[in-house]
């Protein structure tokens, strides 16, 4: 059963539909066609838009997305960097959330793989880190596959492990970038300065960013270099206090095209590490003659009178008898001097002496009480130990020689 509308007028003239009557089903007609639908119904369906026939598969459905600023930085290093250059890159990873990691770069391979690294990682920009002699760390900053890109040496680094500072902000929140006056004056600044800001700029709408900003990224440019500082917003008056990490960019080339082509700009004050370190060396082991030209060059130079004085002015200055009896009291007083000094050496020599002599006479008292004297109860003992002795040993008889005939000596006889 379908329901009809069938409109009533109501007091006011207006009119209401009416849902009660009701229509049965219709009988069905054999050997009969349907009918076609008329002119009106057509009329019906002219605002319509007719679907599509075909929709291919593949076919992307549109989506609207607030996230339009789509920059993808692949943070990669080639093997040879130490442990502080791998603390600063997992830092820096740390504050870009919008960031794609990469495993370690081997060392035979050319920079050219980079830009297919970024091809398949879906990126737009690059940071790759280089090690030199597991002591110099040098860090590109390039626009993938099209270009340009820069090359720095970074010194000074201090990781947010080592320095251990007050500051925290959330992770994943957005920062502001402040650059300082100089990148507006020279050419090469403005290029570099393009290019931080879409590598370390956290874009708007990121599914891995927060919706805040309680961060602050300083660029300075200062002595031909690029200080980084990263502090946390407290309060809204600017109250900051430094998260970390720091390190400072030295710039050194800026190319045309992605990890090559034509320099553009060269810094003519740039000297490698390598090269210093072998100044400090030679300046060192030079040391010795720079004093022995340093002392040459304070005898030449050394003035030959430093004060002007009137050759026996002290002599003449009183009168002659005065000085005479001044210097016969001198001699005097010396030989004095002199007397009582011998006579302090003799004193200690004899001082000497006598302790010597005692020093002897104790050492002899002590050798002689050592030695015990015996008593006459030792006395008696040994006497009749030698009594006894006497009457167990036989005396021996002198042998006869010369036919029995014994030879008596004049001893004997007496």
């Amino acid at each position: 059963m379908k329901l009809l509308q069938t409109d009533k007028t109501d007091a006011t003239g207006k009119k209401k539909a009416n849902l009660k009557k009701t229509l049965k089903p219709a009988k069905k007609q054999k050997g009969k066609q349907k009918s076609k639908p008329s002119d009106a119904d057509d009329s019906e369906d002219e605002g319509i838009k007719p679907l599509k026939e075909t929709r291919m598969s593949d076919e992307p459905i549109p989506r609207k997305s607030k996230w339009t600023n789509k920059q993808r930085v692949l943070v990669l290093c080639a093997r040879g960097i130490n442990h502080r250059d791998r603390h600063l890159m997992r830092d820096l990873r740390t504050l870009m959330p919008h960031h794609r990691a990469e495993p370690k770069m081997e060392r035979w391979k050319t920079l050219q793989v980079v830009n297919e690294m970024s091809e398949m990682k879906h990126c737009n920009k690059v940071m790759l880190f280089e090690g030199r002699r597991k002591r110099d760390l040098y860090m590109w900053l390039a626009n993938a596959s099209v270009g340009p890109s820069v090359k720095f040496l970074i010194e000074n680094i201090h990781t947010m492990g080592e320095m251990k500072l007050t500051g925290n902000c959330l992770r994943g929140s957005r920062p502001l970038l402040s650059f300082n006056e100089e990148f507006t004056k020279h050419p090469h600044l403005l290029l570099i300065k393009e290019l931080l800001v879409q590598i370390f700029g956290v874009p708007n709408h990121h599914p891995k960013s927060q919706p805040f900003v309680d961060r602050v990224i300083t660029f300075t440019y200062l002595d031909n270099r690029i200080w980084y500082r990263h502090f946390q917003i407290l309060s809204e008056d600017g109250g900051l206090t430094e998260v970390g990490p720091r390190f400072v960019m030295n710039p050194i080339k800026i190319f045309n095209g992605s990890f090559g082509g034509e320099p553009i700009w060269e810094n003519a004050n740039y000297q490698s590490p390598a090269k210093h370190r072998q100044m400090l060396r030679k300046a060192a082991s030079e040391k010795y003659l720079q004093k022995m030209k340093q002392k040459v060059n304070r005898e030449l130079n050394a003035p030959k009178d430093t004060h002007k004085l009137t050759p026996h002015g002290e002599i003449f200055k009183d009168s002659v008898e005065e000085r005479v009896k001044e210097v016969l009291r001198q001699e005097k007083q010396q030989l004095k001097e002199e007397q009582e000094r011998e006579k302090m050496e003799k004193k200690q020599k004899f001082m000497k002496q006598r302790d010597e002599m005692r020093k002897l006479k104790l050492a002899t008292a002590k050798n002689a009480t050592s030695k015990k004297v015996p008593t006459k109860k030792a006395m008696r003992k040994e006497g009749d130990g030698s009594k006894k002795a006497s009457n167990g040993i036989k005396k021996r008889v002198p042998k006869v020689k010369n036919g029995g005939k014994r030879k008596v000596s004049r001893k004997e006889d007496v």
